[in-house]
């Protein structure tokens, strides 16, 4: 049987998860617009994929406000926005995060608005702000968020989501969720907790750095602990499991979010090397496998792919790789370094993956590395990985303080 779209909304968190388990063991109501809901022969819907079941009734007679971008779409491939105007919903604009609606402007870079059609306008929440005009937000009886996250704290569609979620609490605008898969959520749980004085754009809420939870906990939590008056509503997903990976789920298709995340290897791969970032090292940017390869032109290759593979991480395996970068770091000047491949996603650990790649970097070229100290600790979190690994901190030392800073985390969960 069908259970009907779940909304979080006044109910006290310590309610949440209670009241999940019992809407989950109700009979199937009818939906918003007093028919039967259209049987469901699929076994995962998203959250979106559940509101076109319901013909959007939800929104219907309200006016919408939509954060999203073209990687968010139903079932069957159509765009979340196109399908809410076919249904009739009244949106007044639309509020694209970095990378732009259309997914196509490169990591750090501003993204311009645009507009559909004749009349839809499409604001960037990436440019000169990253918080929406609070004048944008008074024109609309609710703001909906549909974006496709990753799973890492720095990546920015959470901060994206936070800086929405507390400008619609001052102006006392519902916000919901149509909530999606965390693709990587069977890697489980690691790196450090976010020190308050490291907080920005890409460490924008005190998570692990790979937290294992989808964005409608997410925003559980940031209400939780930030804006408990805030109007929240999540509508969750059907059958989702989270010990299957984004490419595991039946009838969903992992779209990708950001230009440089293109597929499923390179998004479980992201979390162990987006911190090279910080470093004189190329992550792969401006080449056909971004965080799936790293290297310099002063870097020996074979090498650092032996120490790896000697490194006793599961899952992984590394091999010689040159590269030439068409833009970021060393951009026209071939590089040096290693691929790694994922050759077990359920051993592959990518918190001590991360960890084994910088100690081999900093053992093998100590002056050379080039971390950039204050972009790094914000990455990361803190300013602990970075000292543990230039004093000269084991490997096992540093997973092991990360595995402690997490045991207070008390996650938001709906699933």
């Amino acid at each position: 049987m069908e259970n009907r779209l779940f909304c979080v909304g006044w109910f006290p968190p310590a309610l949440l998860l209670l009241l999940s388990l019992l809407f989950l063991s109700l009979p199937a109501p009818l939906s918003a617009a007093g028919r039967p809901p259209v049987a469901d022969s699929c076994r995962f819907s998203t959250g979106l994929d559940r509101l076109e079941r319901e013909g959007c009734g939800e929104l219907l007679g309200m006016r919408v406000g939509l954060v999203t971008n073209l990687a968010a779409r139903t079932r069957s491939g159509e765009a979340g926005y196109a399908m809410m105007l076919r249904h009739g919903v009244r949106l007044r604009w639309l509020m694209a995060p970095e990378h732009g609606f259309r997914v196509d402007v490169g990591a750090g870079k501003a993204a311009g608005g645009t507009l559909l059609g004749d009349s839809l306008r499409v604001h960037s929440l990436y440019g000169a702000t990253k918080t929406p005009d609070l004048r944008l937000l008074r024109q609309v009886d609710i703001v909906v968020f549909d974006l496709q996250d990753v799973g890492v704290r720095c990546y920015t569609y959470l901060s994206t989501m936070k800086n929405v979620m507390l400008a619609c609490r001052r102006t006392g605008t519902p916000f919901m969720v149509l909530d999606r898969p965390n693709p990587i959520a069977p890697l489980g749980r690691g790196g450090f907790m976010l020190e308050p004085s490291r907080a920005s754009f890409v460490g924008a809420e005190n998570v692990p750095f790979v937290h294992r939870m989808t964005l409608g906990e997410l925003a559980l939590l940031i209400r939780r602990r930030h804006a408990p008056e805030l109007d929240l509503r999540v509508v969750t997903m059907q059958g989702w499991r989270r010990e299957r990976f984004g490419d595991e789920l039946p009838g969903f298709r992992f779209r990708s979010p950001s230009p440089n995340i293109s597929d499923m290897e390179t998004a479980v791969a992201y979390p162990a090397t987006v911190l090279i970032e910080a470093t004189a090292f190329s992550e792969g940017r401006g080449t056909s496998r971004p965080f799936l390869q790293f290297g310099a032109p002063f870097a020996d290759g074979r090498a650092l792919a032996r120490t790896l593979n000697a490194s006793g991480l599961q899952g992984v395996r590394f091999r010689e790789a040159s590269f030439t970068p068409s833009s970021g770091k060393w951009a026209g000047e071939r590089c040096r370094g290693v691929r790694l491949s994922i050759t077990d996603r359920s051993l592959f650990d990518p918190f001590a993956t991360q960890v084994a790649i910088l100690h081999a970097l900093h053992s093998s070229y100590p002056r050379r590395l080039g971390i950039r100290s204050g972009f790094f600790d914000r990455l990361a979190g803190t300013d602990r990985l970075r000292l543990m690994l230039l004093s000269g901190e084991t490997r096992a030392s540093i997973t092991a303080a990360a595995g402690r800073d997490r045991e207070a985390f008390s996650p938001a969960l709906l699933y």
